[in-house]
């Protein structure tokens, strides 16, 4: 499937990216181990070198491995070739998605927010209220019944993430596990770990340039700002080689540290992007965001990417799971 010729150029590329990479993987050429599998340490590290070439495309392709991993996780086959899927599960505030039982199936109507690929995806799997809880339902989005709101995604980081907005009208959809499952499930926070290995990936594109700098002359200052920021990225790859051992060893959370690990993994890595960015701009100064187009799109990329992560909000969420255990979900 090719990119969408009418999209702008920055999601065209990423789109160009993400196709190319779902070809691979369907060839054989790529694998995305699924987690818990033995080889989720192979995952992370594949997530990062697509993160590192283009965050855009990165986000797009996280989203196809992990509904092919969900999909499995709730014993339902993977997508079929050729087809291109998203996960469309973001909550904010608003009107949200509906979901209607008609007859023996499903219809979706409502606006449903963040919706990554919401142009090149062929499929999603999203989050709906349905009655008084939250089920997970497969959706074909390509056809006339989901409609991306023109204007919603004004983003200039991530802006080739394809982001938008989308309406759904009378939608058809095939519901996903029991009511609540797709939160409940140990992969949930599998799943938030691996996009946690994408934001290592752009940290590490962004700290090219001060690396050449550092070997292009001799400075010290230039220096210490390289050898704080390999202690960082060190660190986060250490850990991402950690916790897959963890999530290999414990598959199903049969002993209940799949959320502290991806909350832990989480706020230690959007932190380590954080000291990256500001060593990597304090060292080189304004020359690499104004002349080296890549550079300074990553670094909008990453910059608004982490922000996936909640900042204070999410530290409280850890703070309180360590301190009342009993309280969480």
């Amino acid at each position: 499937m090719p990119a969408d010729p009418a999209l702008p150029v920055d999601a065209a590329q990423a789109a160009e990216g993400f196709v190319e990479t779902v070809r691979r993987i369907e060839k054989g050429e790529l694998s995305f181990p699924l987690p818990g599998s033995g080889r989720t340490g192979e995952r992370f590290a594949a997530l990062r070198d697509v993160a590192e070439a283009s965050l855009c495309s990165a986000r797009l392709v996280e989203g196809h491995v992990d509904a092919t991993a969900i999909l499995a996780e709730l014993g339902e086959p993977p997508p079929p070739a050729g087809e291109l899927w998203g996960v469309w599960a973001a909550e904010p505030p608003g009107e949200g998605l509906v979901a209607s039982q008609v007859g023996e199936g499903w219809v979706l109507n409502g606006l449903k927010q963040y919706c990554s690929g919401a142009n090149s995806c062929t499929h999603a799997l999203v989050t709906a209220r349905a009655g008084e809880s939250r089920r997970l339902f497969a959706v074909e989005v390509s056809g006339g019944g989901c409609q991306p709101v023109e204007g919603s995604w004004q983003a200039v980081g991530m802006a080739g993430s394809d982001t938008p907005d989308v309406r759904f009208t009378n939608v058809p959809a095939t519901a996903v596990g029991e009511p609540e499952a797709y939160v409940r499930r140990p992969g949930f926070w599998h799943g938030g770990i691996g996009v946690a290995a994408c934001w290592y990936g752009g940290a590490v594109a962004a700290s090219r340039v001060l690396r050449e700098a550092a070997a292009s002359r001799a400075e010290p200052h230039t220096d210490a700002h390289l050898g704080a920021v390999d202690v960082q990225l060190y660190a986060a790859a250490a850990l991402l080689e950690q916790v897959a051992a963890e999530i290999d060893a414990d598959p199903h959370d049969e002993d209940g540290g799949a959320q502290l690990r991806s909350m832990r993994v989480r706020a230690f890595i959007e932190a380590v992007c954080r000291t990256v960015l500001d060593h990597v701009g304090r060292a080189t100064g304004a020359g690499p965001l104004c002349h080296n187009a890549s550079h300074a799109r990553t670094v909008a990329d990453l910059t608004v990417y982490i922000r996936q992560h909640h900042a204070e909000r999410e530290l409280a969420d850890l703070g309180a799971h360590l301190a009342r255990p009993q309280d969480k979900r």
